[in-house]
């Protein structure tokens, strides 16, 4: 029978396609995590209730995955391929609201209560962050500048770079003007990775090293500065006098409260951490408290109690959640879990017969072990807290569409990896 219903048609692109042109590893590890975020994101709230059903954050956060859902397996269905002919408008269309983002009253009084513009108010749908929808411009830009390019020789490397350093500077530019560090930072992780399978010059990887190393050394001069400049004038480090230092700063880009939160991992005894390193004090004593096997669902008394603050427990802070209530062996398991969705998206990108599927599957990957890693490390104290959030556990609506559509394009480089002629 010929499908003629749009539905029909839908449906006829799984009948026509065989169960070996599915990797189910990576969405079954997906499901794992999104029903263990649900729980846990319930758990997070459960002593403050929000009302009704629609208000609880567990409850959108599962229309979320339902809809980051559909969305992945429209994305797997195309052939990723057809992305790069629509890369550049993408990424125009990604820059729009990164613009559009500044505009008074854009940001539903986030730029009033924050002191950022990171968010577009959709009015009782909630909010969109821009800046999720710029890893995938960027991603595919990045991809699509790879594969039109030659690169060989020094000039043509350097031409590459150009082009590059242009179409990733623009929107990295204003996120950091949001300010969103956290957004930023991993960027740049997943374009090297891309040039990296893309077999650039050794001597560009260098001059990078280089180049961050300048980078660590000029932060570490501006943290000087700033604690030399805030003990001159009697003033201490903390919440209450943060931007009082800004107008000296020779860093635009650095603000005061991710100076405090630098210091204070750093020097936890020095510094206050009333308000700067709370967090990340009590993220410690949930995840050490919670043993082997947790003190049990509900039952983490860092959450429950609020010590734990509420506004980032759901969120930022799932993982410390996930460990006080579930213990080494929860932890082991989120692990786990992400642990197969890193090493399949490897083995896909292994497993590409062309140029973009390779460079589309690492830069997911890298990405996706940049949030995981920082995350992770963030609520343990081993890196300062960034706020980047734990794909598909963390709360957002945003950020969950993002990871869907982004496994969508690896799952599709698996489906279509066959079809060459």
């Amino acid at each position: 029978m010929i499908p003629h219903t749009p539905l029909e048609i839908y449906l006829s692109l799984f009948k026509t396609t065989t169960r070996e042109r599915w990797d189910w590893i990576t969405p079954g590890a997906i499901a794992g995590l999104g029903v263990i975020g649900v729980c846990f994101i319930y758990s997070a709230q459960y002593a403050v209730p929000q009302g009704s059903l629609l208000a609880e954050f567990w409850f959108k956060q599962v229309l979320f995955l339902g809809l980051g859902a559909c969305l992945y397996v429209s994305v797997s269905l195309v052939d990723y391929r057809r992305w790069l002919g629509i890369a550049q408008f993408f990424y125009v269309g990604c820059l729009i609201p990164l613009v559009v983002v500044f505009l008074p009253g854009v940001s539903g009084g986030s730029a009033e209560r924050w002191g950022a513009s990171r968010w577009i108010s959709l009015g009782p749908l909630g909010t969109f962050q821009p800046s999720e929808s710029a890893k995938i411009g960027v991603l595919l830009i990045t991809a699509s500048v790879l594969v039109h390019s030659r690169v060989g020789s020094i000039r043509q490397s350097l031409g590459v770079l150009g082009k590059l350093a242009l179409a990733v500077g623009i929107p990295l530019f204003l996120i950091l003007l949001q300010p969103d560090l956290k957004s930023a930072i991993v960027l740049p992780p997943m374009v090297f990775a891309m040039l990296y399978v893309s077999k650039l010059s050794t001597r560009f990887f260098a001059g990078a090293l280089a180049a961050f190393l300048l980078v660590v050394g000029l932060v570490a001069w501006d943290l000087t500065r700033y604690v030399n400049y805030m003990e001159d004038n009697g003033l201490k480090i903390s919440k209450e006098n943060q931007g009082k230092y800004e107008p000296h700063s020779f860093l635009p880009y650095v603000h005061d409260y991710q100076r405090n939160r630098v210091l204070t991992f750093l020097n936890p005894e020095k510094y206050d951490k009333t308000g700067i390193g709370w967090n990340q004090e009590q993220s410690l004593i949930s995840v050490g408290s919670g043993g082997f096997a947790g003190k049990g669902w509900t039952q983490g008394s860092q959450a429950q109690l609020g010590y734990l603050p509420r506004a980032v427990a759901h969120n930022d802070f799932i993982f410390s959640v996930i460990a006080e209530e579930k213990g080494f062996l929860g932890s082991l398991t989120v692990l786990s879990l992400f642990g197969l969705v890193l090493f399949n998206g490897i083995r896909i990108a292994g497993l590409a017969r062309d140029r973009l599927g390779s460079l589309l599957a690492i830069g997911v990957t890298v990405l996706f072990a940049v949030h995981v890693f920082v995350n992770i490390a963030m609520t343990i104290g081993l890196v300062p807290i960034t706020g980047i959030p734990l794909p598909f556990i963390s709360y957002g609506g945003s950020f969950v569409l993002s990871c869907c559509l982004l496994q969508g394009l690896v799952q599709s480089v698996y489906r279509f990896r066959k079809d060459f002629s």
